[in-house]
This record gives C-alpha cells, sequence and structure tokens, in this order.
C-alpha cells in the first residue's frame, strides 16, 4: 500500500473550504477577546447541535514522513450544551461514523475500513465525551473520554470559540469552535506498520485530530393554536 495516503493540496482545500469555517472567521479576534474576557452570558446558553454542512471532524497525519495528508468523515452528530453563566460547566461530545472516512482516494479509503486501521465493521463508532472544560492561563481545555477501535482514553483539546450569532427567523443562535489534539495511533489499536526501506513508517505513529465546529440551537416551533 505504497500509495497510502499520497497527498494533495486540493483534497485539503476542499475539504476546509466546505467545512463553512474559514481562517478570518478564526482569527477575527473574537477568540481572543473570549479568552481574556469575564465570560459570564457571552453567548446564549443552550445546547448546540453540530451543523454537518458547516463543519469538519477530520484528521492529519505524515506519510512517508514527509507531507501531513487529511481525511474527515462524511457521517457524524455532536452537541455541545453551553453555560453562558459558567463556561467551565458546559460539556461537549460526539460521534463519528467510521466507514465514513473519506480522504479523496477509494482504494484508500477502502484500506482505512480494514483490519489495518478502524476495522469499521466491528467498530463502527469513533465517539468523544467531555468530562471536564477548564481554562489554563488564556487557554481553554475540554478534556473527555475518546473511543476509537473499542479501546477508550482521556485525552485534551485546547479550543477557541470562533464566534456567536444571535438566532434568526431560520435558525436559533450558533457558535464557531475550532479545537486540534495529537493522539498516538498505536495507543487505540491501529498498529499497521509499513516502513520504507529506510525505517521509515508510511503512516505515522502521531495523529493529529482536527474539528472545525459549527453549532446551532435547533429552532423552536411556534406552538400549535388550539
Amino acid at each position: 500500500m505504497r500509495r497510502f495516503f499520497l497527498t494533495t493540496a486540493v483534497v485539503a482545500a476542499v475539504i476546509f473550504g466546505l467545512s463553512g469555517v474559514t481562517t478570518e472567521a478564526v482569527n477575527n479576534g473574537f477568540a481572543e477577546r473570549f479568552a481574556a474576557a469575564d465570560t459570564k452570558q457571552m453567548g446564549e446558553p443552550g445546547a448546540y447541535n453540530f451543523d454537518r454542512a458547516h463543519s469538519f471532524i477530520g484528521f492529519k497525519v505524515k506519510h512517508n514522513g514527509l507531507i501531513e495528508v487529511p481525511g474527515f468523515f462524511r457521517d457524524f452528530k455532536g452537541t455541545v450544551n453551553y453555560d453562558a453563566a459558567d463556561v467551565e460547566k458546559s460539556t461537549v461530545e460526539f460521534t463519528a461514523q467510521a466507514k465514513s472516512v473519506d480522504t479523496g482516494v477509494t482504494p484508500r479509503d477502502n484500506h482505512l475500513r480494514t483490519a489495518d486501521f478502524f476495522e469499521v465493521e466491528k467498530y463502527p463508532e469513533i465517539t468523544f465525551k467531555s468530562t471536564k472544560v477548564e481554562k489554563k492561563g488564556k487557554n481553554w481545555i475540554v478534556t473527555g473520554d475518546f473511543t476509537m477501535k473499542g479501546v477508550t482514553k482521556s485525552i485534551s483539546f485546547p479550543f477557541q470559540i470562533a464566534g456567536f450569532l444571535p438566532g434568526g427567523e431560520r435558525s436559533g443562535p450558533r457558535m464557531g469552535i475550532t479545537a486540534e489534539t495529537t493522539i498516538n495511533r498505536r495507543d487505540f489499536g491501529v498498529n499497521y506498520d509499513s516502513k520504507l526501506p529506510s525505517g521509515i513508517l508510511a503512516v505515522d505513529d502521531n495523529v493529529k485530530v482536527v474539528l472545525q465546529i459549527e453549532a446551532v440551537v435547533p429552532k423552536q416551533a411556534p406552538p400549535k393554536a388550539e
């Protein structure tokens, strides 16, 4: 599987473009203001469901010791229960369907679904459920139980809140969140071990997990007239 993770900048551009979360949105200064501010009542409280049309749950991993190649999951769901009065009481959880993995190359995606990697028939879901949200200095961190291929370990995501939007006629309030962390795939039983003659791994052990999430409070239907 030498061609595993052949990189393309086009794939990366398309993935991040479709996410609906732009670099400008992340770097518009809100994240810095949120980190520095008294966060009480910053944004509306509520259960914000991941908007799949404008969100991204994916990964990046180095191929042949050279370039990080991206992939993502097409089928996922998640919720941020945001406590505006005390952000540290907020929670987040998400589930990605492993068989929906997409790197833009069909043979590679089929290989990822096998026992070499996600073994999707036996382990169909990848999940995260937070156990703690905390602020360390200027940084926000969410820690929780991450489960992949039947193994559960506690991992932490440093995250930024990119901003909030008020509700309107078509949808409830929205929020944007970006987060990234690195895991060792072997900790979760992903032990594919193909190497180059030089001994360099074809697929690096360390994998970046990348979240770019736009989440929305569902619009409440108007009460029926009696």
